[in-house]
C-alpha cells in the first residue's frame, strides 16, 4: 500500500507504514489518483495535527479554485502526539480541468505563519464526466494603468485589465461570470493586479434578472465590504460591469439592496 506521508519538512509516498518522524499520512487517495464525487479521503494524523478534534480538508481544481471543503474529523482522542485515524467524504461538481489537488490543512486556531502546514496530493478528474464549458473574461484592476500624469489614481475603467477563464456551460451565464469574479484573481494573476479587492470576505451574488437590457444584480454583503469611498466603489462596480456588459443584451447594470455599492 502506498502513503502519502507529510514529515515536518517534505511531502513522500512510501511503499510501507510509513515513517517514524511523519505527522500526517494519507491512505486514499493516492498521489494522482482519478476521483469522483462524492471522494472520500482517509488516514491518520498526529494529535497536533488537529484542533477541537478537526482539521480542513480541501478540493482545488487546476486553476488552484477551491470546489469543495469540509472539516475532517478525528476518530478518536485527538489530545495526544500519537496517530489518529480521520475519514472524510467530499462531494463536488466535476471541474472544467483534467487536473486537481487535495490538500490536507493542519488546523492553526493562531494563524500565524510559522504553526502552519499542509499535505498536497496532486489528483485527476476524470475527463469522461468533465462538464461542457464557455470562455469568458473576468475584468480586475491594476492600478498601476490607472494613473494621471502625477501618479495620481484617475478611479476609472482604465485600470481593467481582462483575464481568461473558462466556466461550465449552464443557463446562467452572466451570474456564472460574476460569482466567479467574486472569487478574485489566482495566486499568479493577482501578482500581476496591484489594486484588486477581490474576493471581499461574505459579499455573495445572490440572484441576477435582465429586463430590456438592464440587468439587476441582487448581493449579500453582511459584513459591509461593499462600502467606502467614491474612488473604492467606482473601481468595484467598474469590474462587475465590465464583466457583465461581455454578455449580449447587458447595456446597464444595476444593483439591490439600494445601499450596496454606496460611498
Amino acid at each position: 500500500m502506498v502513503y502519502v506521508v507529510a514529515t515536518s519538512d517534505k511531502q513522500i509516498p512510501v511503499d510501507s507504514d510509513g515513517i517514524e518522524e511523519a505527522i500526517i499520512q494519507v491512505t486514499y487517495p493516492e498521489p494522482n489518483a482519478i476521483v469522483t464525487s462524492p471522494l472520500t479521503v482517509t488516514g491518520k494524523a498526529r494529535g497536533t495535527w488537529y484542533f477541537e478534534a478537526n482539521f480542513p480538508v480541501r478540493l482545488l481544481d487546476g486553476n488552484g479554485r477551491e470546489i469543495a471543503v469540509i472539516p475532517a474529523q478525528a476518530q478518536g482522542e485527538w489530545m495526544t502526539t500519537n496517530f489518529v485515524p480521520f475519514n472524510v467524504i467530499l462531494n463536488f461538481t466535476n471541474p472544467t480541468t483534467t487536473i486537481g489537488t487535495l490538500v490536507l490543512e493542519k488546523d492553526n486556531p493562531s494563524g500565524l505563519p510559522e504553526h502552519a502546514d499542509e499535505l498536497r496530493i496532486p489528483v485527476r478528474f476524470n475527463p469522461s464526466v468533465a462538464a461542457q464549458t464557455r470562455n469568458i473574461k473576468l475584468y480586475f484592476y491594476n492600478q498601476n494603468l490607472d494613473q494621471d500624469v502625477n501618479g495620481n489614481p484617475t478611479c476609472s475603467a482604465r485600470g481593467l485589465v481582462s483575464v481568461n477563464r473558462s466556466i461550465s456551460l449552464t443557463n446562467t451565464p452572466i451570474q456564472d461570470a460574476v460569482k466567479e469574479l467574486l472569487k478574485g484573481p489566482t495566486t499568479s494573476e493577482r501578482s500581476q493586479l496591484p489594486g484588486t479587492e477581490f474576493p471581499l470576505a461574505g459579499v455573495t451574488l445572490t440572484g441576477a434578472n435582465l429586463v430590456n437590457g438592464v440587468l439587476t444584480l441582487s448581493f449579500n454583503d453582511p459584513q459591509n465590504k461593499t462600502t467606502g469611498g467614491s474612488c473604492r466603489i467606482t473601481i468595484l462596480k467598474e469590474q462587475i460591469e465590465a464583466t457583465a456588459l461581455q454578455f449580449g443584451g447587458v447595456s446597464q447594470v444595476h444593483y439591490l439592496p439600494a445601499e450596496i455599492f454606496q460611498p
